[in-house]
């Protein structure tokens, strides 16, 4: 709407029809992120097989020790998306999802080819785990670099080569 059309609607006592705002959730901060994925092992013990246990526990490891650095990823990123994503609702809808079938139908009927739902959620936790994973280790890459760049700047300035050194305890030169 323009200035002038607001202008109008003031004088003639008509103000312009605005839409109904709509009012989005605000986004999970990093400690809604990590409680998230706390949360999930006290809903999940004693309810799944020790195999899922272990790769929810990987998944939860990588997740938190992500999310402190989300911010070094970029505005929008699709991989700071991807563990949010992953912590509030890739793993809870996945682990929900078995928890509602029978034990006896989820871990012994095949439902997909010749795969179990136990099997199925097993590659979706698999998957989900890799990826963690991988965004991990691209956010440590960055930091992994700039020590490597420091390093060659500290060779550089002060003639040295990177080869370890030695350590003269001795006092003699």
């Amino acid at each position: 709407m323009s200035w002038w059309q607001d202008l109008v609607g003031a004088l003639t006592g008509r103000g312009a029809e605005r839409e109904p705002a709509i009012a989005l959730p605000p986004a999970p901060t990093s400690a809604d992120i990590v409680a998230a994925v706390d949360g999930i092992g006290p809903r999940i013990a004693g309810r799944v097989p020790d195999i899922v246990v272990a790769r929810v526990d990987r998944i939860a490891q990588t997740v938190k020790e992500t999310v402190p650095r989300l911010g070094d990823l970029g505005a929008g990123s699709r991989d700071a998306h991807s563990v949010m994503a992953t912590a509030t609702s890739y793993l809870p809808e996945a682990l929900e999802a078995y928890l509602r079938l029978p034990r006896s139908f989820a871990d012994r009927r095949p439902v997909d080819g010749n795969k179990t739902s136990l099997m199925v959620l097993v590659d979706q936790l698999d998957l989900l785990a890799v990826t963690m994973e991988k965004i991990r280790d691209a956010v440590y890459r960055a930091d992994a670099e700039a020590l490597v760049a420091h390093g060659r700047f500290l060779a550089e300035k002060f003639g040295h080569g990177a080869d370890g050194g030695s350590l003269n305890v001795g006092g003699t030169p």
